[in-house]
């Protein structure tokens, strides 16, 4: 099967939002990826025109019903998954879409020691109209090229790692995302694979894409528990706003604890002024009446400090209610949009005012997620509405240019193709079926096996 000939070959290289890594033809205050970063040597690019097609032999189990999916305890990919390796000397190999299956790694691979890995998490909707939409994946691939250049991998041309994407959906989508309103969780992932151990620059890595069913998590109300003191996420010139491994594995233990007591995630506060950062691995928005002016305000954390992760999701609900919710209509009042520090003390004085109206984690995995209680120090912060109007408003926005109710210039519909499955065996599989045979042969208890079997049979 080769490639789908309605998606576009255009390898233009997209903006980057920021990043550390000069080495990699990136750098801050929006300069785009350059190819051949001056004073390196050229090296093979990206290049999803060069891509390798395997079609499984053996289709993995679709489960129909989203309310039975254990996200987080069982494998629900789909049938394929796109790779693509790098080597310093060589730069990109061909990527391949095949089976997918197990990854082979040296046990001494620097993801496995020194936290080189790093994803971006992106959904596909299949929209009432049949049709299947990725949102901004423009952003999430910049922003992957951001992480992995912030931990010394490869860089790459984010506009060719959404040509990869398109493909593996247009491949699989239409068998795992069938009707509408469902919608596939995408994992592109690159990790550091060079067999030796040394604290170093990777010299190999692996860049690879997944697909996965996905619950709906967003329909219940969240419970926070503030961290503690001596909890801390991420703090200024570190790696906050990266997606990396490394920003996740550390704040198990908060989470662990949080929902032992009840509650679903950890709220990050920051410095011994509480500063509020996100909610789990969401972003963290409040909804109140300004003390001093009484006017409504959207608030949540800057990006300044590089300690919150520039989300997608957080990106989109800015813009929206900065387009839409600013002036008074009827009986919503327009919103003042800010993005500045503030403290757990704010939110407690807002609750003690009757100020403070709403509270959403915004995120790919959940969605927008109403808040209903804050734990603090021992004390419940409640805002006055749990299902609050501006919360229920900019979701029902972005759900329906999601799911194609609105058009919009965030959703872009991937055409697809889906796939055959080819059950015929090729000769080398027949040759290599026919050794073990042989070999099986040898061992005693042989035919004895292969009567039961036949009989079985």
């Amino acid at each position: 099967m080769a490639p789908p000939s309605a998606l576009t070959a255009d390898l233009a290289f997209a903006p980057v939002a920021s990043s550390v890594a000069e080495r990699n033809g990136v750098e801050a205050n929006n300069v785009t990826y350059s190819p051949t970063p001056i004073g390196i040597p050229k090296l093979a690019e990206l290049d999803p025109s060069k891509l390798k097609v395997t079609v499984t032999k053996t289709p993995r189990h679709f489960q129909a019903d989203s309310s039975k999916i254990e996200w987080g305890k069982a494998d629900v990919s789909t049938d394929h998954w796109i790779t693509a390796k790098w080597s310093e000397t060589k730069g990109w190999a061909a990527p391949e879409l095949r089976p997918y299956g197990p990854i082979d790694l040296w046990p001494t691979a620097s993801c496995l020691h020194y936290a080189t890995e790093c994803f971006e998490g992106m959904k596909a909707y299949r929209g009432f109209d049949g049709s299947l939409r990725l949102f901004r994946p423009t952003k999430n691939t910049a922003r992957m090229l951001v992480s992995s250049t912030r931990i010394a991998l490869p860089g790459f041309s984010p506009s060719a790692l959404e040509e990869l994407i398109n493909i593996l959906l247009a491949t699989d989508g239409p068998k795992w995302a069938p009707e509408p309103g469902s919608f596939l969780y995408i994992r592109p992932t690159m990790i550091g694979t060079g067999g030796a151990l040394g604290v170093h620059q990777p010299r190999e890595a692996m860049l690879f894409i997944i697909l996965s069913q996905f619950p709906v998590l967003y329909e219940k109300n969240m419970r926070l528990l503030a961290s503690r003191e001596d909890s801390i996420r991420a703090w200024p010139g570190g790696f906050g706003y990266a997606k990396v491994g490394a920003n996740y594995g550390p704040s198990l233990m908060a989470q662990k604890e949080a929902q032992a007591r009840g509650y679903d995630q950890i709220l990050w506060l920051f410095d011994k002024s509480c500063q509020v950062t996100e909610a789990g691995a969401s972003n963290f928005f409040v909804i109140w009446k300004n003390k001093d002016t009484g006017r409504v305000e959207l608030v949540t954390a800057p990006l300044d400090d590089k300690i919150i992760l520039d989300g997608v999701t957080r990106r989109s609900v800015l813009e929206l209610a900065r387009d839409r919710l600013t002036v008074s209509n009827g009986e919503i009042q327009g919103l003042d949009i800010v993005e500045r520090k503030y403290t757990m003390m704010d939110l407690v004085d807002a609750a003690k005012e009757d100020r403070l109206l709403e509270t959403f984690a915004a995120g790919t995995a959940f969605f927008i997620s109403s808040v209903s209680i804050i734990h603090f120090r021992g004390e419940n912060i409640c805002p006055k509405q749990t299902n609050g109007t501006y919360t229920g408003i900019l979701k029902s926005w972005l759900k329906a240019i999601m799911l194609g109710e609105e058009s919009h210039e965030w959703a872009v519909t991937v055409p697809e193709t889906g796939f055959e499955v080819d059950a015929s065996a090729t000769e080398k599989e027949i040759d290599e079926m026919a050794e073990s045979l042989r070999q099986m042969r040898a061992n005693p208890a042989f035919t004895a096996a292969l009567q039961k079997v036949q009989a079985e049979i």
